[in-house]
């Protein structure tokens, strides 16, 4: 069976197991061209249904995946998932047992296994390609595929020999998908993955259900203990660039009434390990964390990622982010900013041991998303633009909510692009803030630049001050690096118009600081759902994840309980309509849900 075939195969499992009524934006055609036999390469945002591109085709054709996923706690809550579901799946990792090693490779030798997780490490090892060869490996999936590339910032060195894995085990066809993927980072994973050329699929990395939005400093435990009101009973995160300000937040939350966690890499393993599930199996927890908390979380229901400090770059920041909403519902984003972030990364950029061109790289992406930052544009316009898409602005994020004052800033853009032109593009933000703001440093003198007609020209002004007009002026498009040359600035057409007076421009000013709304009003019982039966459901819900040491949401997700509360199912069979609810899981916890639901109609 082939083609089409397969692929009808393919939807009717994502009904009759998933539960899904139909694909999601994307899915089909990477499932369609996966089933054909084509290596596939899959940039597609978190939430998006990335994992279905390489289970589908697994189930459809009764053969084995073999997946290449990072983290372990990433692994054990796919194969749980996957279990729940009915479908045979295992993990090989560090903390596989005896048993469970010769389970594995029992089901590998009687073809009864559909996918087999397995950590980069152990895969690159001979006796272990010495098994996968003779169980004949149908399809080589790696998850996180980003983690190739040098240029990403989530490097893993053993994900450059996972090319020789597919060639030693025959040239297999190989799906790698990611959901952080610019088109340098593309371009690496292709080359060092891929022993043919792959289908390339790039979905929008829009993530509408996402509220965005980015404050300066003041008081950071003040400003995120003020966002948290509009959050309480909800399950997120809070990262923090120091192992100590994880703790020192998770206490201060805790002392509040929150039930808050620290996690950092610093904590020993067991402590880790413990409050991880406390998050993933229960509804409420905070999650205080550094950025070794994250890429292994695959819960739906986090409803709201803070930053306490800057994120290390533009990617980094969509790929924390991302672990909010993944079920589809409203999540809220919030990021604190500040000078001191600012410069310790440019301190860290300039101090570490990487190539001029890799600083040169970085120099660029910390610019980039200090420009999202202090940005008077959309924050989804100007973020999705740092990843190649054009957008209108999408009305909900601080900026379209008129969450930020803007003043006529013609004049300052004329100042300091009449700057960029007069030093020919050559020097950055740090040199031209100086030239602006009349700062006579020993390389502004050795240039001569203290004698330019711009010297000193906007004293009124920091230099810091000037560094912040020249980001704005970056992320509105009136200035850009070079195409064919990244070290040097010009003034675009757009620029031009301004500094002719044809056209008005508005800076950022300040932040205006008011309460935020309570976001989790507007989706904890939408539509008709019935608050008491949404709250019973959720307690059935945990009371079976803590019998079975699974996480919450691997009972069912938040989304299909809601939808169970508005629908109220009073049979199987209308039950089995409901989003989420596949024929396995319908057999094993349909009577007790509805049970639940008939309770509260009979009260």
């Amino acid at each position: 069976m082939t083609g089409a075939p397969l692929l009808d195969k393919a939807r009717a499992e994502l009904g009759r197991v998933f539960g899904f009524p139909g694909f999601r934006p994307g899915q089909e055609e990477i499932i369609g061209a996966t089933l054909r036999g084509e290596d596939v390469l899959a940039v597609m945002p978190t939430g998006s249904g990335k994992s279905l591109c390489y289970q589908l085709p697994a189930m459809a054709r009764e053969g084995l995946a073999l997946v290449v996923s990072p983290l372990i706690a990433l692994m054990r809550d796919q194969v749980a998932q996957l279990r729940e579901l009915g479908i045979s799946a295992a993990a090989l990792n560090s903390a596989s047992d005896v048993n469970e090693r010769r389970r594995v490779a029992e089901a590998l030798r009687d073809r009864s296994l559909r996918l087999l997780y397995v950590a980069p490490e152990r895969l690159v090892r001979d006796d272990m390609i010495a098994l996968l060869r003779n169980a004949k490996i149908d399809l080589f999936a790696i998850d996180e595929a980003h983690c190739v590339s040098q240029w990403g910032h989530d490097f893993r060195p053993e994900y450059m020999r996972l090319r020789d894995v597919a060639e030693a085990l025959g040239g297999v066809q190989t799906i790698a998908v990611t959901a952080t993927a610019d088109g340098p980072t593309r371009a690496d994973i292709v080359a060092r993955l891929f022993t043919r050329r792959p289908r390339i699929f790039v979905r929008s990395f829009d993530r509408p259900n996402l509220f965005l939005a980015m404050r300066p400093k003041a008081n950071a435990t003040r400003q995120l203990a003020d966002r948290l009101e509009a959050h309480k009973g909800e399950s997120g995160i809070i990262y923090c660039a120091s192992r100590r300000r994880t703790e020192e937040l998770a206490e201060e939350f805790s002392r509040q009434g929150r039930r808050a966690l620290p996690y950092h890499a610093g904590l020993d393993h067991q402590a880790r390990a413990r409050n991880q599930d406390e998050f993933l199996q229960n509804d409420g927890v905070i999650v205080c964390a550094t950025i070794a908390f994250g890429m292994g979380i695959d819960k739906p229901d986090v409803r709201f990622v803070f930053h306490a400090d800057m994120p290390s770059s533009v990617e980094a920041y969509y790929q924390e982010i991302g672990r909010a909403g993944r079920d589809g519902l409203p999540a809220d984003t919030f990021t604190l900013y500040g000078a001191g972030d600012i410069a310790l990364r440019r301190r860290q950029i300039a101090e570490g041991d990487a190539p001029d061109a890799r600083k040169r790289v970085e120099e660029k992406k910390l610019d980039d998303l200090v420009s999202l930052c202090e940005s008077a544009r959309c924050r989804r316009q100007v973020l999705l633009g740092l990843f190649g898409e054009e957008a209108e602005p999408c009305g909900h994020c601080d900026v379209c909510e008129g969450g930020v004052r803007l003043i006529d800033g013609r004049l300052d853009a004329q100042k300091a692009m009449s700057a960029v032109l007069r030093t020919s593009g050559r020097f950055f933000f740090g040199h031209l803030g100086n030239i602006l703001a009349g700062k006579a440093t020993d390389a502004v003198r050795q240039y001569g630049h203290d004698s330019l007609k711009t010297f000193g020209v906007g004293r009124e002004r920091t230099p810091a001050d000037w560094r912040g007009v020249l980001r704005q002026l970056l992320s509105a498009k009136l200035i850009a690096h070079d195409p064919s040359d990244r070290d040097r600035l010009v003034v675009t057409e757009e620029g031009q118009k301004v500094l002719r007076g044809q056209e008005t421009f508005s800076l950022r000013e300040d932040v205006v600081s008011k309460k935020p709304r309570r976001r989790g009003e507007a989706f904890a019982s939408p539509g008709d759902a019935d608050a008491d039966i949404l709250n019973a459901l959720k307690a059935l819900r945990t009371d079976l994840a803590h019998r079975q040491h699974q996480p919450a949401y691997v009972i069912f997700p938040d989304r299909t309980l809601i939808e169970m509360a508005a629908r109220r199912p009073r049979n199987l069979e209308e039950l089995a309509a409901i989003h989420g609810v596949g024929i396995a899981k319908l057999q094993k916890y349909g009577a007790a849900f509805l049970a639940v639901i008939q309770s509260h109609a009979d009260a």
